[in-house]
């Protein structure tokens, strides 16, 4: 199988790749070629740029499927498109949990769950715009190739190579064992799939050609907050002590926490029937722990430093959440 990835040398395009070759697949890179450039060398290397709308070196070649990791706007998506026309046989776009409306949802939602309102007057990136420019963007795709549209919508992703850190910061604040200040209730609902399964399952639905719409979300069993933040520390061979702090204490984003627990009750079921793994929770924290050691732990920009975290706890520990 011949595949194009747009996008393919950070954290989920990477893992997507090496999945890719582990299956024997023909895999043509593009990308500004500035980052990751070490990374799987003999893979052609088409160099291109989506912000400046420079295709130029996707004019020419034949793919039987195409990955879409780095299309953020519809004309990231449109003018990929355009510049590849009958090319490719099977287009599969990268979105995200951020498509579906906000209210109105239960535990256990579907691919089926309505979809908030798609924007295409700005290509500003906030938290307004992030999932409506995703849904147009699911649509141009659907809309262009049909029967050969696949959509995977990815739930938080961790892993070995996690630029971002949400999950990283509970793996190495755990492996500092002691007490762990938590500005949220543990018991809320964490779901975290390992960018591998999601790699495993992107190739999967390229060998299959399956249409459609997929979650890709995990671990397999259900996981709180609470629940993951032990998980890690066992993983590492620390005791932690678990001490809520007042909400108002976070700054608006924290890692993991998320104010509406049906986001992190999503059904699988879709994705799973197609071959979505179920790698352990506590592999995936082993292999972060693993990973984030041999890289030194460079600081994370998200969470509590450890000074703001022992100023938190002498302030509040003993403090009781409500709800």
């Amino acid at each position: 199988m011949r595949i194009l990835v747009l996008g393919g040398t950070l954290f989920v395009g990477r893992a997507i790749v090496a999945d890719a070759l582990r299956t024997g697949a023909e895999v043509t890179l593009f990308g500004r070629g500035k980052t990751g450039t070490g990374l799987f060398p003999g893979l052609p290397r088409l160099i291109g740029d989506r912000e400046t709308g420079d295709y130029e070196a996707l004019r020419d070649g034949v793919w039987d499927a195409v990955v879409d990791v780095s299309g953020y706007v519809p004309r990231h998506v449109g003018q990929a498109m355009d510049a590849l026309g009958d090319r490719a046989g099977q287009y599969l776009f990268v979105s995200s949990h951020a498509v579906y409306r906000h209210t109105g949802v239960g535990p256990g939602s579907t691919e089926d769950t309505p979809r908030r309102p798609p924007v295409r007057h700005t290509e500003e990136l906030s938290e307004d715009t992030y999932g409506p420019l995703k849904v147009a963007c699911e649509d141009d795709v659907v809309a262009r190739y049909g029967a050969r549209a696949t959509v995977v919508r990815p739930g938080r992703v961790a892993g070995p190579h996690d630029p971002q850190g949400a999950f990283t910061y509970w793996v190495r604040r755990a492996a500092r064992g002691g007490r762990v200040a938590l500005p949220a209730d543990p018991g809320q609902p964490v779901q975290i799939i390992d960018s591998r399964d999601l790699a495993r399952l992107v190739v999967q639905l390229l060998v299959d050609a399956r249409p459609g719409a997929f979650h890709a979300v995990g671990p397999d069993e259900p996981t709180t907050l609470g629940g993951l933040i032990e998980t890690c520390a066992r993983v590492a061979g620390t005791e932690v002590e678990i001490v809520p702090v007042p909400p108002g204490e976070r700054p608006p984003v924290f890692p993991l926490v998320r104010p509406d627990r049906s986001t992190q009750q999503r059904s699988p079921a879709r994705a799973r029937a197609a071959g979505l793994p179920a790698t352990p929770l506590a592999v995936t924290a082993a292999d972060v722990l693993a990973w984030d050691r041999a890289c030194g732990e460079p600081p994370l920009d998200v969470g509590y430093s450890p000074e703001e975290e022992r100023a938190l706890l002498a302030r509040y520990d003993g403090a009781v959440l409500d709800g």
